[in-house]
């Protein structure tokens, strides 16, 4: 299934990031990587849903597994733009802080 998938890997991000010694003090080199790790495996994921999907046109590969990884790949792409969104929000409401 999709999202068993999606979230235990998203677990596993989390617990990597935080036995590395990154919790509560994380660095803006934490948090860079941590997104630059997100969009390289959200890009992975893409890739591997475009071959999945030119292999079922062929009709080299099941069209269940072709339809699973694409149903995981746009989970996948709408959690990177909801988290971007509360990124951008969080920072346009640092933005309206007064000093």
């Amino acid at each position: 299934m999709a999202i068993p998938t999606l979230a235990a890997n998203s677990y596993a991000a989390a617990q990597s990031l935080l036995s590395s010694g990154a919790g509560a003090s994380t660095s803006s080199t934490g948090f860079a990587d941590l997104v630059k790790q997100s969009i390289a495996a959200v890009d992975g994921q893409a890739k591997a849903a475009d071959q999945q999907m030119s292999n079922a046109i062929s009709g080299h590969v099941d069209y269940v597994n072709a339809v699973t990884t694409v149903a995981e790949t746009e989970t996948a792409v709408e959690t990177l733009v909801a988290v971007r969104d509360k990124v951008i929000a969080a920072y346009d409401d640092i933005m309206r802080m007064t000093v």
